[in-house]
């Protein structure tokens, strides 16, 4: 009986590393911030493998408040606002980036110079399960990409 455990426990830790390694973050990076500046973007690409997974939340160090936010244009006025949810569908690229859905970093602990990295952990959820998968995102400067945030 505890040796069929051991097999069953064994079996279900390797099947939980395999759907682990399924979700993939490249590309990962972060907005720079000025020294009086309380919030930034944190921009990736995610591929959820063959099952997909939805992203749900993030966290990290650096910030009071870490949110997945969407920027998008509703009468031709840009708006940004928090979502439960993003969908990443199996064997789909989700890109978060400028001017769409990215991390939102808010009560920024300290200004993010440019180079350095800044620790993220995004939550998915699948089959009923919440997965975190830690992500490093190193500072690019101001001048690229969406422009001043509003936040």
């Amino acid at each position: 009986m505890i040796r069929n455990l051991a097999i069953v426990t064994s079996l279900w830790l390797a099947a939980c590393g395999v759907a682990q390694a399924e979700i993939t973050v490249s590309d990962a990076w972060v907005r720079a911030s000025l020294p009086h500046q309380r919030a930034t973007g944190a921009f990736m690409k995610i591929t959820a493998g063959a099952h997909g997974a939805r992203l749900v939340g993030a966290r990290s160090t650096a910030a009071g408040v870490t949110e997945v936010h969407e920027m998008k244009l509703v009468d031709n006025i840009a708006r940004m606002s928090r979502v439960e949810g993003v969908d990443v569908g199996p064997g789909q690229v989700l890109e978060l980036k400028p001017g769409s859905y990215h991390i939102m970093l808010m009560e920024l602990k300290a200004p993010v110079a440019v180079g350095e990295a800044v620790d993220l952990e995004l939550v998915f959820e699948r089959d009923g399960h919440q997965q975190t998968v830690p992500v490093s995102a190193v500072a690019r400067p101001l001048a690229g990409g969406m422009g001043r945030m509003p936040h």
